[in-house]
């Protein structure tokens, strides 16, 4: 890399990581705790990149951003956050920052970010005549878990496009507080946010009065693969007639719609016009780390409804870390609640966790393409599309090696990136040598890359 990095951040162990790791890189660092001195230095015309975090001591380095826009245009800007939210992650898209990732933070990424910035003569943002909506705090789309920040980057890129959105998850994930954040902070949100049922599209003017209720804002399908074919044509049929001032579409659904339409019980045509952009919330079970920062926010929200404050004994929190929550954020939330209710002491026990999850029940089946089906039933329907697709000719020869290695290198993928690139450990989970993992990495060309986290 080349080039003048400004670092932002009153945390002195990051300020010197970042130093260290970008002068090792061949770039030149100026490092501050401070705003003040930051924007002195942007003023000054110093600095090819700045990396900043949100929270500072003399202010916010978010609110900084449009100063040094104005100041420096094409400037890129990397923030960084311990504000783990979907809101900051929408705030720092809006305000044209460069980038963002979430506090702690791995390293090697960030120094690819900085290097693609460093590369890369950003464009000057366009002026901007209105004034953002204040986000609210009350949304529990909580999380630092990468699944959760690329969900949050992938929300703030399609927030302000016309694009039809699918929300898919299971059941509990938060599909429609996805579907209402998108909503309330896109160029849309003075218009109205209209959750739309089979009742709504019943009837000669059903489909028209919906619209006429929307006005131009956005309108959900809540679990769209619910609606039967007489339903799934009406909206075809509006969709069809929608002009440049209707409504936006977004749809949610817990079903794997793809396999619904291949077993005739979803529409086509309909599938496609929903599909623009696809957003999936992940299961509790594929965040976990994001369990002990959802349930401090369930904690704070009921204390400011009026019930008592509580905490977690740290056993009790790890028995919450260990379930499976099939119910997932929901009920997590009001496994939450009931214990605070049910709670004599200000310290929650492992005890009561166990009571409370006793009476509930555990992970469902592991799950593949459709709803209930298992592994090995949803790889036997891949396998036989793979043949069909070959219209009655025998597949080239090898296929038991192809396929192998195109499930072996996902498995191994993800195991690495569980274990934080950590081969002994990824062994170790795999139940394999580490020789014969080793030799498995080369062969497929498996990138290793170890993480280090930081506070």
């Amino acid at each position: 890399m080349d080039g003048t990095v400004l670092v932002a951040d009153d945390d002195r162990t990051i300020r010197t990581v970042l130093t260290q790791a970008l002068t090792r890189a061949g770039c030149k660092v100026h490092a501050t705790s401070s705003l003040m001195t930051l924007m002195r230095w942007v003023e000054e015309g110093k600095g090819d990149l700045v990396i900043s975090d949100v929270v500072m001591p003399d202010g916010n380095g978010l609110d900084a951003l449009p100063r040094i826009s104005e100041e420096r245009p094409g400037l890129p800007v990397i923030v960084i956050s311990a504000q783990n939210t979907i809101m900051t992650a929408i705030q720092a898209a809006e305000a044209e920052a460069y980038d963002y990732l979430p506090k702690p933070f791995d390293l090697p990424d960030l120094m690819k970010r900085a290097a693609r910035a460093l590369e890369t003569k950003r464009r000057a943002p366009a002026p901007r005549s209105e004034v953002r909506a204040e986000p609210s705090d009350d949304l529990p789309l909580v999380g630092r878990t990468p699944q959760m920040q690329a969900l949050y980057r992938l929300v703030a890129r399609v927030m302000n496009t016309d694009l039809a959105v699918l929300i898919t998850g299971e059941s509990g994930t938060g599909k429609s507080l996805i579907a209402r954040a998108i909503h309330d902070f896109s160029d849309r949100r003075t218009l109205p946010f209209v959750t739309a049922s089979a009742s709504d599209l019943a009837g000669m003017d059903g489909p028209s009065a919906l619209l006429a209720r929307a006005k131009g804002g956005s309108i959900l399908f809540d679990e769209v693969s619910d609606l039967d074919a007489e339903a799934q044509a009406r909206i075809v049929r509006m969709l069809d007639g929608f002009s440049e001032t209707s409504p936006r579409v977004m749809a949610t659904s817990q079903s794997d719609l793809m396999s619904r339409m291949e077993a005739g019980d979803f529409r086509q045509d309909l599938f496609y016009r929903l599909g623009g952009v696809t957003v999936n919330v992940p299961s509790l079970r594929e965040r976990v780390d994001d369990i002990p920062l959802l349930a401090e926010h369930f904690l704070g929200r009921a204390e400011r409804d009026g019930l008592s404050l509580r905490r977690f004994a740290d056993d009790a929190m790890e028995l919450i870390r260990a379930y499976s929550w099939p119910g997932n954020v929901r009920q997590l939330e009001n496994t939450i609640r009931r214990l605070i209710v049910t709670s004599s002491e200000e310290v929650i026990s492992r005890a009561e966790v166990e009571m409370v999850l006793g009476s509930q029940p555990e992970i469902e089946p592991l799950v593949g393409g459709g709803e209930g089906e298992k592994l090995s039933a949803s790889v036997a329907k891949h396998l036989r599309r793979y043949f069909d697709l070959h219209g009655g000719v025998l597949p080239p020869p090898g296929l038991y090696g192809r396929i192998l290695r195109e499930v072996e290198m996902p498995l191994i993928e993800i195991a690495l990136d569980a274990t934080g690139g950590n081969q002994a450990k990824c062994a170790d989970l795999l139940g394999i040598n580490r020789n014969t993992l080793r030799k498995k990495i080369t062969d497929l060309d498996i990138r290793v890359t170890r993480r280090r986290k930081l506070m």
